[in-house]
């Protein structure tokens, strides 16, 4: 049998060894096992801080706050904005708002979403269905620049990855790896925790505030709410005209938010060769 294993060989995309096939398939699932029982312990450990303990709570209770006021405004109708229809966002939340019953419907997902986050008990389920919702309007903001929800909806996709890694013990069965039995885990970390861990938390002041460093650096020009505020900025422009032109083309003209940011490029451009 070992001669045959030996002398035998299979193509994937090469001819392989068999014999070192299965060496390295076998390596392989004994990476992802020790991946695993590393995750399983440091995860134990985490679980075992108070202190990360009242961070997981307070995250929930962040978010959950969140979510309430703007899910109960969509389910009474009413319109989640003043920003005008001209705006990329307010025409976008415009259209939302005449989709019928899909529109209370997204405040009912928003709501259970925040109560689940409350109750301990349901709080994995509702991190779980609340990651997408905030995941979609974090790209959304992203995506047109919109000042209302710019900077806290990335810390809120952070707050609610938090919460998932917090969960990890009953989330990690979808993952592909060879896991550990929890209980084995769990005796190894009896022991409550109750040292404050100034290396997370400065990792997690450091995470925030490079965050808002990137987001608020990483446009030339943004729409604002306002026509107004648009302006303003355009004062210490050295592209003033290009920048003014902008402003109009999204709050006066209404054109898509792609065609005016292209103008406003070209017209940058053209100052730049002259």
């Amino acid at each position: 049998m070992v001669m045959i294993i030996q002398n035998s060989s299979i193509y994937w995309g090469k001819k392989v060894n068999l014999q070192s096939y299965i060496r390295f398939f076998v390596k392989d699932i004994l990476t992802y096992m020790s991946i695993s029982s590393k995750l399983d312990q440091l995860h134990a450990k985490a679980k075992a801080n108070k202190w990360l303990r009242y961070f997981a709570i307070f995250n929930r209770i962040a978010l959950a706050a969140g979510f309430i006021p703007s899910g109960l405004t969509k389910i009474i109708g009413e319109r989640f904005t003043s920003l005008s229809v001209n705006h990329p966002m307010g025409n976008y939340l415009e259209a939302l708002y005449h989709t019928g019953f899909y529109y209370p419907f997204i405040g009912y997902v928003q709501v259970t979403a925040a109560l689940l986050l409350l109750i301990p008990r349901t709080s994995t389920l509702g991190a779980v269905l609340y990651f997408p919702l905030i995941l979609n309007i974090c790209i959304l903001s992203l995506a047109v620049g919109f000042d209302g929800s710019l900077l806290s909806s990335p810390l809120m996709v952070l707050a609610n990855l938090y919460l998932l890694c917090w969960d990890y013990d009953k989330l990690k069965f979808i993952l592909p790896f060879k896991h550990v039995d929890q209980k084995e885990v769990q005796s190894t970390h009896l022991a409550r925790e109750n040292s404050f861990p100034k290396l997370f938390f400065l990792g997690v002041f450091l995470t925030i505030s490079s965050t808002l460093l990137i987001v608020t650096n990483a446009y030339e020009i943004k729409p604002r709410n306002s026509l107004k505020d648009c302006q303003n900025d355009c004062e210490d422009s050295p592209y003033n005209l290009a920048c003014m032109d902008f402003c109009d083309c999204i709050h006066t003209q209404g054109q898509p938010y792609k065609k005016c940011l292209g103008e406003y490029k070209r017209a940058k451009n053209a100052v730049l060769k002259h």
